[in-house]
This record gives C-alpha cells, structure tokens and sequence, in this order.
C-alpha cells in the first residue's frame, strides 16, 4: 500500500477563474509561480473539435508526482519523469499552466496530445485530470495516467487497459475525481519495496542511487516507445511490447 505524510496531501492553493483565459491566483509555493505562459483554453478546444470530433480529440498523456524542488528525482514523482522524457522525445513544451497543471500541447506522429503534469500535491491529483477530463471531453480510453508502483520491479514498466488504484494515493484520487469510473489505461513504473524495515512512505520520497537512475533513465526510454506504439498502433501491440521480458541495464 502506498502512502504519504499528510503534509503532501495539501493542495497547492490555486483557484482557477474559468473566463477565457485561465487565471490563477498566486501562489505561495515559489515552485508554483514560474514565469509560465497562461494558456488559452480555446487554443487547446479548437484542436479538440476540429475535423472528426473523436478523432480530434487529444490523447491526455498523465504523469503523476508531487511539484517543487523538493520532490524532483524522487520515486513518488516518476511519472513527472516520464512525461519530461516524451516531451523531449517529441519536441513539446511543457511551460502552460491550466486547471492546475503543467500541460503542453503537440503531436506523436499525428496524433494530438496533451502531455499533464498536475502541479497539487500527488493526494490531490485528480482535480486537475478530472477538470481536463471533462472540460475536453476527452474519451477516458485516451487517458494515459503514468506512475510509481511498489509492487512492480525496479525499473520494470506494466501497461493495463484498465484497473484499480493498487493503494497509490494518486490514482485513488484520479478514480474518485472520474466519477468511480477505472476503465482507462495506465502505465505503471516499478520503483521497487523499501528495503529493511523501511517505510513505505518514506522510500516514496528518496532519490534514486547513481547506478538506479542509469537503470530508470533506461526504463523512460523504453516508456517513450511504448507511448509512441500506444497511439500510433494501439494499446495491444503496446502492451506487448512493454509487458514481455525487458532486460535489466543495471548488471550490464
């Protein structure tokens, strides 16, 4: 079971004010208050209602983790990772700021995505995908969430077309804030079990060793492919490619 303090579990105090352009209220959390662009929200809708509606509509692409400097590199966050390795990938700018998250909007191949990073606290991750969610009409079968898992192996990713929360309090927040519903895919990242005697909740938030983040750098890699084979030649032949065998780097 995943947990963290109960000091994480603190929103981040922005409050949106849904009148064109998406303003937000400052932040105390200097991390919270870059020099980002405020983004438009038609700029995002008008992609989403363009041609084909369903076939318009952008894939949200979900990393989960907990925003500041504070959190950077650390187990719980690396969904973040994740989503910074496809935006480097795929030449997209993460740098807008909207329903309480990081976003950037492009293309895999020719498919349009938003890549999310949501910038409350990992407890409260599903009032910003929910808004995204809902304010995009966004299909839940095009919801990517990615994120940290105890229970897979270190470095070792899982892709399911559905299925429960496995106790992340991330993914508790993201089901509750879809209305209950757990029929979209996800893309877990084992981080592996806290060794000794040692808190879950406190192995969450150390960083990784020199030799695991090698191992991890590796394992964003191959998350990246699988994204690109996810919306390019669908979720089976991803799932087939991602959840086979995958060779340990570390010992290499």
């Amino acid at each position: 079971m995943q947990s963290v303090p109960a000091a994480l579990s603190t929103g981040s105090g922005l409050r949106p004010a849904l009148t064109g352009v998406v303003k937000w209220c400052p932040c105390p959390d200097p991390m919270l208050t870059p020099r980002r662009r405020i983004l438009p929200l038609t700029r995002f809708a008008a992609t989403s209602v363009s041609g084909e509606a369903s076939a318009a509509r952008p894939w949200l692409l979900v990393g989960l983790g907990n925003p500041g400097k504070n959190y950077q590199g650390t187990r719980h966050s690396v969904g973040f990772e994740m989503i910074d390795a496809i935006a480097k990938a795929e030449g997209i700018a993460v740098n807008s700021i909207s329903f309480k998250a990081l976003l950037g909007k492009g293309l895999i191949g020719n498919v349009p995505v938003m890549l999310v990073k949501p910038q409350i606290f990992m407890n409260a991750s599903g009032e910003s995908v929910g808004s995204l969610v809902s304010y995009f009409h966004v299909p839940l079968n095009q919801v990517l969430l990615m994120y940290d898992d105890l229970d897979l192996p270190f470095a070792k990713l899982r892709l399911l077309p559905k299925g429960g929360h496995g106790g992340h309090n991330g993914m508790r927040s993201v089901i509750n804030h879809l209305k209950g519903s757990r029929d979209f895919p996800r893309l877990r990242i084992g981080i592996g079990r806290p060794p000794g005697k040692m808190e879950p909740a406190s192995f969450v938030l150390k960083p990784f060793t020199r030799k695991e983040r090698e191992e991890m750098d590796f394992t964003f890699q191959r998350g990246v492919e699988a994204i690109r084979i996810l919306l390019l030649e669908g979720l089976n032949k991803s799932a087939t490619f991602v959840n086979t065998a995958q060779p340990s780097q570390l010992l290499n």
